[in-house]
């Protein structure tokens, strides 16, 4: 019998939901692309050719992409978050082994490489597929209508007999109302890897029947990514040379900030490898005012150690969301890279980040012209909403006893599925 499927096309993590005949249930899809099995897959592609007289490239994608870039570093391209790319203009394609690569190849390969982790899980029939996007996609100047364009371009060659796209908070606001007992106002924020999203929907029962009506929303294009990178600015980057100088000639001239804007996705600092920028800062060592630390900075990037400093970060990030200290530790920056971070430190880093989340929920309830008094439930969802700053935002507008948390990697896809399998679709189309 074909069913719906939701696909939650993550920035840092996609997973898929297949609904039930019943249109009550979901389950995930299972994935076995690395050891043993998941129902989430990290969003990112590596290519490797096989030999190096062959034209043939092997593929993988989540965990087994990233075992294989770290098993072969300098033969292997990386690529992660790829969702990132979808609203830029700027970028038109990557080449990749002599072959150029849009983002709707990218996409296109990536879920792929997904029905081939599913093997037999993959249904044989499925009625429609339902896709998840953000309220605002990430970027400097996202096109959403390009954004659109390239989703639609990679998912109509998989032949699905219908596609629509919902906004990713709503999506999470109806598989949260399946927990409702009586009609409710819920606002919905949706803490992803680029983007943070706030759907307003209200929910009533008619005859015993759930029905919704879409209210607002809006969005911004700051996330847990951004949180990363604060901690690494703010950590690492000053113990490898940011803030210090080099001599030419006579003058003392400062460190180009270029060199740690690389820091900004651990996978750039393998590219950042293979640049004349990366030579040019070899050269300055002998030159630098503090030699040690830019060394410290060359070793990072000619041993790949970016992978291992996002696991250090994320270990810090997450650490902190549970006491108000926390020790990073990351060995290959010796004395330095072991240091007590205080909470309040990391609150002051984001607080620009945190201040533009706050402007977007702001802008959600002004347009709706809705009071906090009449939202009755607040769900947050998505890796952030554990960071207390994050949370605090929404406690000091809304009682306690209204905001929920829960599924925080699998409700977007799971309510994409119950939409979709709900048979009113195109009441949620975005």
């Amino acid at each position: 019998m074909a069913r719906a499927l939701g696909l939650d096309f993550g920035t840092t993590n996609t997973v898929l939901a297949l609904a039930e005949p019943s249109g009550v249930a979901t389950h995930s899809l299972r994935f076995h692309c690395g050891a043993g099995g998941a129902d989430s897959v990290r969003t990112a592609l590596a290519f490797m050719k096989e030999g190096r007289s062959t034209q043939t490239v092997r593929t993988e994608a989540g965990q087994a992409a990233i075992d294989l870039f770290i098993d072969h570093p300098g033969d292997c391209r990386f690529l992660q978050s790829i969702k990132t790319f979808a609203a830029s203009a700027a970028f038109k394609a990557t080449t990749i082994f002599a072959r150029r690569h849009s983002f709707n190849d990218l996409m296109e390969i990536f879920l792929r490489r997904l029905r081939a982790y599913a093997g037999d899980a993959w249904p044989k029939e499925i009625s429609r597929l339902v896709v998840g996007r953000p309220v605002r996609f990430a970027g400097a100047s996202p096109d959403e209508e390009l954004a659109l364009e390239r989703y639609r371009a990679a998912l109509d060659r998989f032949g699905f007999p219908e596609i629509h796209y919902v906004h990713e908070p709503v999506a999470a606001a109806y598989w949260f109302a399946q927990q409702l007992s009586g009609d409710a106002t819920v606002l919905v924020a949706d803490f992803g890897g680029g983007t943070t999203d706030y759907s307003l929907i209200r929910f009533e029962f008619h005859a015993g029947v759930l029905r919704a009506v879409p209210i607002g929303h809006s969005g911004v294009g700051i996330a847990g990514d951004h949180f990363d990178y604060r901690l690494i600015d703010n950590l690492v980057a000053p113990e490898i040379g940011k803030g210090s100088q080099f001599r030419s000639f006579d003058k003392l001239l400062d460190l180009p900030a270029s060199y740690f804007a690389n820091f900004g996705r651990w996978n750039q600092l393998s590219i950042f490898k293979t640049t004349r920028e990366f030579a040019d800062l070899k050269s300055l060592v002998c030159q630098a005012t503090e030699p040690e630390k830019l060394q410290l900075f060359v070793d990072l990037i000619e041993y790949d150690e970016g992978y291992p400093l996002y696991q250090a970060i994320a270990a810090t990030k997450m650490a902190l969301s549970q006491a108000p200290e926390a020790e990073f530790h990351f060995a290959p920056l010796g004395k330095a890279g072991r240091k007590t971070v205080k909470r309040s430190d990391f609150e002051d880093w984001i607080a620009d980040d945190l201040a533009r989340i706050e402007d977007a929920l702001d802008e959600v309830l002004t347009t709706t012209d809705t009071p906090t008094g009449a939202v009755d439930k607040v769900f947050l969802t998505g890796g952030s909403s554990f960071v207390p700053a994050v949370r605090a935002i929404f406690e000091r507008r809304f009682d306690a006893s209204r905001i929920e948390s829960g599924g925080e990697l699998l409700s977007i896809a799971h309510g994409l599925a119950l939409i979709g399998e709900a048979g009113e679709v195109a009441r949620w189309a975005a």
